[in-house]
């Protein structure tokens, strides 16, 4: 075991235990130990750790922070040692592809429901474990959304979040504002995600109530599972969010 210290930012102390939080505390680590390591160990996953230093020298999470450090004997001081500084992911955050592409785990269907109104590219299964998702996320180049801190653990997942908020606004109000993708509202398909094309009355007729087909003539319908849309009763509520999603954008940098 040796001796380092440990200072983490305040955006992530709601991730540490309360006694551990604070501007930074002493901790002991098997000399074998990596950064990514010692952050997993105090509650961090990967995904949601920036730049870390190493007595003020940038180092990545295959570095061992221990090869200087006293042993917890010779340290004396318990805020002495080596100091290990742990940031936060910067926002907007960069990702592999661009626009971003999502995969979001069984618990977030309502978020995959809104991103996808946005206009973005987000995946949803019902029945997905975590080996599965982790498995996507790295086929198909996405960001695995999740609230499940140890899926985001696992050392085979390029590109993950932890998701903030309680419910879906807020949880949408955090993918954006960490992401910044681009918006492209009433383009996907809600059900499936899919792109949507222009049709005609007569092209998704077998859908409509003759009502409908009497009050709407502006249709569309997916290119994957057929489902036809148009600006019925519920538009209102879903316009709020995306007026909501629109106003909230960053200025051109």
């Amino acid at each position: 075991m040796a001796h380092i210290v440990l200072e983490v930012d305040p955006a992530l102390e709601f991730l540490l235990t309360p006694r551990r939080r604070g501007s930074r505390f002493p901790l002991d680590v098997p000399g074998t130990d990596t950064v990514g390591h010692v952050v997993r160990m105090v509650g961090i996953p990967p995904t949601e750790v920036g730049t870390v230093r190493l007595d003020g020298r940038e180092v990545d999470l295959a570095t061992r922070p221990t090869a200087a450090a006293p042993a917890p004997s010779e340290a004396g001081d318990p805020g002495s040692g080596p100091v290990l500084t742990v940031g936060a992911r910067p926002r907007p955050q960069p990702t592999r592809h661009r626009p971003p592409r999502f995969l979001l785990d069984v618990h977030l269907r309502p978020l995959a429901r809104r991103l996808r109104l946005l206009g973005l590219d987000a995946a949803w299964e019902a029945d997905a474990d975590d080996a599965h998702l982790v498995d996507r996320a790295a086929r198909e180049e996405r960001v695995l959304l999740t609230q499940d801190r140890g899926l985001l653990h696992r050392g085979a997942l390029p590109e993950g979040a932890l998701v903030r908020g309680d419910r879906a606004d807020e949880q949408l109000a955090d993918v954006l504002d960490r992401f910044d993708p681009p918006l492209a509202p009433w383009t996907r398909c809600l059900r499936c995600g899919a792109p949507l094309e222009e049709a005609s009355a007569e092209d998704v007729a077998d859908q409509l109530l003759p009502r409908t087909r009497r009050a709407y003539r502006s249709f569309s319908r997916c290119t994957g599972c057929g489902q036809a849309y148009w600006r019925g009763a519920h538009a209102g509520r879903l316009d709020a969010v995306v007026a909501r999603a629109l106003a909230a954008r960053r200025p051109p940098a």
